[in-house]
């Protein structure tokens, strides 16, 4: 065997079921005289003015470095390599985007659509929307993200661009992660736009054969012009007499490989993201870095900011004393819990014998209704009916509420177990009241007092600014847990971490975009490898599918 020499660094393996770190290492040592047989995807030009290592260096010193320098040379290089792969990937898809568009509209002035609402839109609401029309009347296909902070009326921009579509005879296709948010659109969408002529139709798993034959029906011969929905919308049976619009909702819930599919049913129309989950600008670059960007951060008129407390199980009583006072003045109320079946060992609340225990006693004299994520969609439907209909007063429910659900008279939210969310995910649901003009209350229950745990209830005591808390969100947690399991959609990054590396990604955008300027399709020889990189990297991504 191959002698190689004792380095002053040990790299020590993460050890998996059946394979030690040693055995790793082992067969690291075995290949790494081999590394020069390893594609180098940077360019040697590249490499020169970026004072990069070449592939099979970078390798061998990140397994065997011989000096600290050494080590950190070789990382920034694989890093920058990563990075590079993915900015590229992500600036065909954008080059893709801004073809030319298939859905060509003339310019409408949405005066009618702000003068048919209920209430004055936001500044910040108009300018979205001006800037969404004029892309819709350029000459290429628009590719746009709407991010907006949770109340901050997203679903009003949505609805102006459906209506500006349809005054040019185009249909437009909506689509939600969840059946939840999909029919609270479509309630939404109905009452925005059928008073101005704007047929809407509704298309989820839980459609009944009849009435889904009949969307299709609708949806080829353009006597439908926008349908609401789930995944059920990518089915091949549907088929558009002329898509021109496609929205997506919480879009980094479907991930990046899907965002062309729904696309693919119309010749290249217009596409409008909706996220409200604020996202650090270092993230939102990598992963809408496809898009161009409009932000809400204007609350409708007469909203109020949320109130929050954060308080251990010792003040239990004096809270629900709390909610009580809000159920009593004919305001309605939320309690989330962290769990859906009851487990011995946990001491969590449990939500269905949490509801149970609650509704005989301390809210007796109130209807409570009880939401999991386990139940059939026709009882979730039936239970948010329910309660957007005051029947119940009280709805004990998990996260299935987090995104969306839109009850303005709910005024009040007690978060069991606050220590099991992140703050991102906190402020969603925080998001659930504050969307009428009363004032409303968040409280944060949580005898988890760990210093993390307090530094996290101390933000959203202070702030309710969704940007500020995604970026301190994202500096306790890590990019890795922001958006939970990989909820993102990103190719997975093996080195990169965004949180500390930055300033090597801005470094990287630039040099992609210079490429693609020059090379689009990553055609020119010098940069084959690269491309095969871009399409193994993306076609990966594209497996791990939906969340």
């Amino acid at each position: 065997a191959e002698q190689v020499q004792a380095a002053p660094f040990e790299a020590v393996y993460p050890q998996t079921e059946g394979l030690s770190s040693s055995a790793i290492a082992k067969c690291v040592r075995q290949l790494l005289p081999h590394a020069e047989l390893l594609p180098d995807p940077l360019p040697e030009e590249m490499r020169r003015k970026y004072r990069l290592p070449s592939k099979a260096e970078a390798v061998r010193a990140i397994h065997r470095p011989a000096t600290e320098e050494e080590a950190f040379a070789a990382r920034r290089r694989l890093i920058y390599e990563e990075l590079l792969v993915l900015q590229l990937g992500i600036g065909r898809m954008k080059n893709r985007g801004s073809a030319a568009t298939g859905a060509p509209m003339q310019p409408t002035d949405p005066e009618p659509f702000w003068a048919s609402l209920p209430f004055s839109p936001t500044g910040a609401q108009r300018r979205a929307v001006d800037e969404i029309l004029a892309d819709m009347a350029g000459e290429h296909s628009m590719n746009r993200l709407l991010q907006g902070d949770v109340g901050s009326g997203k679903t009003a921009v949505a609805a102006a661009a459906c209506y500006f579509a349809a005054r040019n005879g185009m249909q437009c296709a909506l689509m939600a992660p969840t059946e939840i948010l999909a029919v609270q659109h479509y309630h939404t969408m109905q009452q925005f736009l059928e008073p101005l002529g704007v047929s809407v139709g509704l298309l989820t798993g839980s459609v009944r054969a009849k009435e889904r034959r009949e969307i299709y029906e609708a949806l080829a011969d353009g006597s439908m012009t926008l349908v609401v929905g789930t995944h059920a919308i990518f089915q091949k049976e549907v088929s558009f007499a002329r898509l021109g619009l496609v929205i997506t909702d919480e879009q980094h819930r479907f991930g990046v490989a899907q965002r062309t599919l729904l696309a693919d049913k119309g010749g290249c129309p217009h596409k409008l993201v909706m996220s409200a989950t604020p996202i650090p600008r270092t993230l939102a670059l990598m992963i809408y870095g496809d898009l161009d960007i409009s932000v809400l951060k204007e609350l409708p008129r007469g909203r109020l900011p949320v109130q929050t407390f954060a308080v251990t199980g010792k003040l239990r009583q004096r809270a629900y004393s709390f909610i009580r006072q809000q159920l009593e003045q004919g305001h309605q109320g939320y309690i989330v819990c962290p769990m859906i079946d009851d487990r011995d060992e946990s001491e969590l609340q449990a939500v269905s014998s949490y509801a149970e225990s609650i509704q005989a006693g301390a809210f007796s004299a109130y209807r409570v209704g009880l939401l999991h994520g386990r139940m059939k969609p026709a009882e979730k439907d039936s239970v948010m009916t329910a309660f957007r209909n005051h029947e119940l007063d009280l709805l004990v429910s998990t996260t299935v509420i987090e995104v969306g659900v839109d009850v303005p008279n709910a005024t009040i939210l007690l978060i069991e177990n606050a220590e099991r969310f992140g703050l991102s995910q906190l402020h969603q649901l925080r998001g659930r009241v504050g969307r009428g003009s009363a004032q409303s209350y968040c409280i944060l229950m949580t005898d988890h007092v760990t210093e993390d745990c307090r530094t996290r209830m101390q933000i959203m005591s202070r702030t309710n600014d969704g940007f500020q808390i995604a970026e301190a969100d994202l500096q306790l947690r890590g990019p890795g847990d922001f958006f939970g399991q990989r909820q993102h959609g990103l190719p997975p990054l093996q080195i990169a971490d965004l949180s500390h590396d930055t300033q090597l990604l801005h470094e990287v955008q630039e040099t992609a975009k210079k490429i693609l300027e020059k090379d689009a399709d990553l055609s020119a020889p010098e940069h084959g490898a690269l491309r095969l990189e871009v399409l193994r990297l993306f076609r990966r991504s594209g497996e791990n599918g939906r969340n």
